[in-house]
């Protein structure tokens, strides 16, 4: 697979990079962004640490405001921030933020027209994975965290293959899409009205039934404007507290939405993924 990249900056001693590349599975273009901390220079092969963007999102968002990568290079772990969806002129699209491009909710779409090109699911399962791992100096030892639609994206992955990651954690995710507004318009569109068939795609109904699973650390802000109607974090504590799932969820006074919050807490979810990643 061809790689082209856009753009590099030098930063603590790695590189962040961004790069466009044909995706098969997306049946378009897509981007991504990576870190690579400066151990691989030196020719060691680091972890991964996959981020996953919210609604309006881009692969750009997370690397310019998070501040991440100081303690990505202390560590020795690369991060990767693909794009929030397919895009391109001949890719579906809705006029609303929460539907379309810039908003592809991590799943596999299974109604048209959305299912030419919505296979987030599968690209950040298969795909970004395969293609990072032969191109870039990095192990197979992966862990993955996310915000808000990404948090939600996030969870469902590592819930769903317990076996591909190795921790995972969310700022203020969609915890019960299935049940707010978000999730009920987006699961409508991309998997049609079988709600039943929504499951699959809700961290809170996943994780009240996993028989295993990774890790999971979520901070959500107490002043989120979108707490009550669309994140729900009651339902996923009640879920890890039913199933005895290994969940801290804490809940931060006086923080919203933003990447203000993110960035106070982005060390603390790094040396959580460092810790089980074994760094």
């Amino acid at each position: 697979m061809t790689l082209h990249i856009t753009s590099a900056n030098k930063g603590f001693g790695g590189w962040t990079k961004h790069y466009r590349h044909h995706s098969d599975l997306l049946n378009c273009e897509m981007r991504f962004a990576i870190y690579l901390p400066p151990q691989t220079a030196q020719g060691q092969k680091v972890p991964v640490l996959y981020y996953l963007s919210g609604l309006t999102c881009t692969d750009e968002n997370f690397m310019q405001k998070a501040g991440a990568q100081r303690l990505a290079a202390e560590l020795g772990v690369a991060l990767v921030a693909p794009d929030t969806s397919p895009r391109g002129d001949d890719v579906a699209d809705a006029d609303a933020y929460d539907l379309g491009q810039g908003a592809g909710f991590y799943v596999n779409a299974t109604e048209a027209p959305w299912n030419r090109h919505y296979h987030m699911y599968d690209y950040v399962l298969k795909e970004l994975p395969e293609l990072i791992e032969e191109t870039f100096p990095v192990s197979d030892q992966r862990a993955i965290f996310g915000h808000s639609m990404g948090g939600h994206g996030a969870l469902v992955l590592a819930l769903r293959n317990p076996e591909r990651y190795r921790s995972v954690s969310a700022f203020s995710p969609i915890c019960n899409p299935v049940n707010c507004p978000w999730g009920e318009k987006a699961f409508g569109a991309y998997l049609g009205e079988d709600r039943a068939v929504w499951a699959a795609y809700d961290a809170s109904l996943l994780m009240r039934a996993a028989n295993d699973g990774p890790p999971a650390l979520v901070d959500q802000g107490e002043e989120d404007d979108f707490l009550a109607e669309q994140l729900k974090p009651e339902a996923l504590e009640a879920a890890a507290e039913a199933r005895g799932y290994p969940l801290t969820l804490r809940r931060q006074e006086g923080y919203d939405h933003s990447y203000y919050f993110i960035s106070s807490f982005v060390d603390d979810h790094l040396r959580f993924h460092a810790k089980h990643l074994g760094l």
